[in-house]
C-alpha cells in the first residue's frame, strides 16, 4: 500500500465572530486542508493554519513549498503499517528557504499533510490516531490514555458588555479555566480582568495572553496591577524577538511564563529550555508543524520539568479539532486544554460530526479509525477557493 495522491485545498471560511486580540483581527480564515488517498483507495485528511506572524507562512507559500518538495521521492514508500507511516512522516523535510533558523517556516503545510497520511493510514489498519502516541518512541514518557477530557473556556472580546455576557457564560457551563486576552490598544486590562474575575468567581483558573503585545522593559509595570487577580500563567508576554530578555525577569513575575509565538519548532523548545525564557509550552499542532513534532515538544518539555498546554488556532475547522483530541485523550499532564469551538466559530466545521465540547467543557475520546471523522464535501466545495493535485506512485 501507498500514497498514491495528495490534494490540496485552499479553503476560505468566514468567522461566526470577530477574534481581535493584540496581534491580529481575524473575521476570516485562511486554511489548508490536504487529502491523501492510498493506493488501495482508503482516503485520509489534514489541516494546517498559515499564519504570517507566527511561523511567517501564508497560503501562498505553503502551495509553493509543496511544489518545490520532492514528494513523490519522499513519500512514495511502502505503508504497510502505522509504524510504517510514522518512518515516513518523521523523515519528510519540506524544501524550505534557506534563512530558516527556528525550522517552522511550512509548518502549517507539513502539519496538513502528516495528518492526512496517519490518518488514512490508521484507517486503513482500523486504528484510532490516538494509537500514533502509543507507537512513537519519543512520547513513551507522556502517554495516558484517557476516555474523556476537559477544556478551557477564553475570553478575547474587549468589548466590557460581551465580557461580562461571555463571562457569565463561562461560570453557569461550569468550565474551571479560562484564559483572558490583554494588551489590546486602549483596553484597560485591570478594569476587565477585575470584572472578569468577579463574574466568574474566585475558584476559576484564570490566565492571560498577552499575544507579545507588551515589552521586556514594561512587562512588570504591565503585570503588576493586574497579580492580584490570582493569574496562573502570562501567555507569550514579548514579542519572539525580545524573549531571550525574559530568562532575567522571570524571578520577578509572580506568574509562570508561557511561550505561544517563540515556540513553533523542537528547536525553539530546545533553546527555551536552555536559556531558560520561560515556564510552560503553548503546543498547536498546526504551528508546530503535526501531531509527531507535538508529541515531542510535550515530551522535551516534560523531561525539563516544564509544563505545557495544547492550544489552537483561530479558525480550525473539525480536522483539526478532531487532531487535538486525539493528542489530548492520549498525553497526560497537559496544564490547559483548548480548541473544539467548532460550533461558536467556524460557519463550516467541514466534518459531519460536531466536535465541540459539551457542558463544563467536557469532550469524549474519538474512538473509531484514523481521526474518526467523516468530511463533509458539499461543504468543503463550498470554502474551497483552489485545490491542486500530486502525484505519489503511480505504481505499487
Amino acid at each position: 500500500m501507498r500514497i498514491a495522491e495528495l490534494i490540496a485545498y485552499h479553503v476560505q471560511i468566514p468567522l461566526k465572530t470577530k477574534i481581535r486580540h493584540a496581534s491580529y483581527m481575524r473575521r476570516m480564515t485562511d486554511s489548508v486542508v490536504v487529502r491523501c488517498r492510498l493506493s488501495d483507495g482508503t482516503e485520509g485528511w489534514g489541516e494546517g493554519l498559515p499564519r504570517e506572524y507566527v511561523t511567517g507562512e501564508t497560503i501562498d507559500s505553503a502551495f509553493e513549498l509543496l511544489r518545490a518538495t520532492p514528494l513523490a521521492l519522499q513519500l512514495g514508500a511502502e505503508l504497510e503499517s502505522p509504524e510504517a507511516a510514522i518512518q515516513v512522516c518523521e523523515k519528510f523535510e519540506l524544501t524550505r528557504p534557506e534563512s530558516d533558523p527556528r525550522n517552522c517556516f511550512g509548518n502549517s503545510i507539513r502539519c496538513a499533510v502528516e495528518l492526512s497520511i496517519l490518518d488514512a493510514v490508521c484507517r486503513a489498519s482500523g486504528l484510532p490516531l490516538s494509537a500514533i502516541t502509543s507507537l512513537f518512541g519519543p512520547a513513551a514518557g507522556i502517554r495516558k490514555k484517557q476516555d474523556k477530557v476537559q477544556y478551557s473556556a477564553v475570553i478575547t472580546s474587549s468589548s466590557p458588555v460581551k465580557q461580562r455576557i461571555k463571562s457569565f457564560l463561562i461560570r453557569l457551563h461550569g468550565f474551571h479555566q479560562t484564559k483572558v486576552k490583554v494588551g489590546v490598544d486602549g483596553v484597560d486590562d485591570e478594569v476587565s480582568l477585575r470584572r472578569i474575575r468577579g463574574l466568574v468567581g474566585p475558584k476559576m483558573n484564570l490566565r492571560i495572553d498577552a499575544n507579545e503585545a507588551w515589552t521586556c522593559e514594561n512587562l512588570q509595570s504591565k503585570f503588576e496591577p493586574l497579580e492580584k487577580f490570582n493569574i496562573t500563567s502570562i501567555e507569550q508576554p514579548v514579542h519572539h524577538n525580545e524573549v531571550a530578555g525574559l530568562a532575567k525577569l522571570r524571578p520577578n513575575i509572580a506568574a509562570p511564563i508561557m511561550l505561544d509565538e517563540s515556540l513553533c519548532s523542537v528547536d525553539d523548545g530546545q533553546r527555551a529550555i536552555e536559556s531558560g525564557t520561560c515556564d510552560l509550552f503553548n503546543i498547536r499542532i498546526s504551528k508546530c508543524g503535526g501531531f509527531l513534532n507535538s508529541l515531542k515538544i510535550a515530551a522535551l518539555a516534560n523531561q525539563a520539568g516544564l509544563g505545557y498546554q495544547l492550544g489552537c488556532q483561530v479558525g480550525e475547522t473539525g480536522i483539526l479539532s478532531a487532531a487535538g483530541r486525539h493528542f489530548a485523550t492520549s498525553v497526560g499532564d497537559i496544564r490547559y486544554l483548548e480548541g473544539s469551538y467548532d460550533s461558536f466559530l467556524v460557519k463550516e466545521r467541514l466534518t459531519h460530526e460536531n466536535l465541540t465540547w459539551g457542558r463544563r467543557g467536557l469532550a469524549p475520546a474519538l474512538l473509531g479509525p484514523g481521526l474518526g471523522i467523516s468530511i463533509d464535501e458539499t461543504a468543503l466545495k463550498r470554502v474551497t477557493v483552489a485545490e491542486e493535485h500530486f502525484a505519489i506512485a503511480t505504481h505499487s
